[in-house]
């Protein structure tokens, strides 16, 4: 009964009414139908919208995961990078050192026997040198 409410605030005769009343009823159903066919769009809408809203929040914060993988990828790179130089320069130190440790021993140890050689052969000066310096040569 909810027509009539409605369309008491309607100025319209008494006749006018009785001849309207079939209408009347079409009218509310049409009426009716299209608010709650509006309603059900409206709804509609806007669950499409949240929908799209999330879709597009979901999207954006898969590309930040995906930058933010990137750039611990390239961090991680840089990191493994700088370690394996400072590895390598530490071997290249360390290789260098030991040739030079072995460089300075080898020297003394020709030295010494530079040494012993001159003692032993009882011969002194340039020519004592010079026959040792080709002595070892051969060695």
């Amino acid at each position: 009964m909810t027509h009539v409410k409605r369309f008491q605030g309607i100025p319209m005769s008494k006749s006018m009414r009785g001849l309207c009343k079939e209408e009347d009823y079409a009218f509310l159903a049409e009426s009716e139908g299209t608010a709650e066919e509006t309603a059900g769009a409206v709804a509609l809408e806007d669950d499409w919208r949240d929908g799209k809203e999330e879709r597009v929040r979901r999207r954006l914060d898969r590309e930040r995961q995906e930058k933010e993988k990137l750039r611990e990828i390239e961090e991680s790179k840089k990191e493994k990078e700088q370690q394996w130089r400072s590895h390598v320069a530490e071997l290249t130190s360390t290789q260098e050192k030991a040739l030079q440790d072995r460089l300075r021993r080898l020297r003394r140890f020709r030295e010494f026997q530079k040494k012993v050689l001159v003692e032993e052969s009882g011969m002194e000066g340039l020519a004592a040198g010079l026959t040792v310096d080709q002595l070892l040569t051969r060695m």
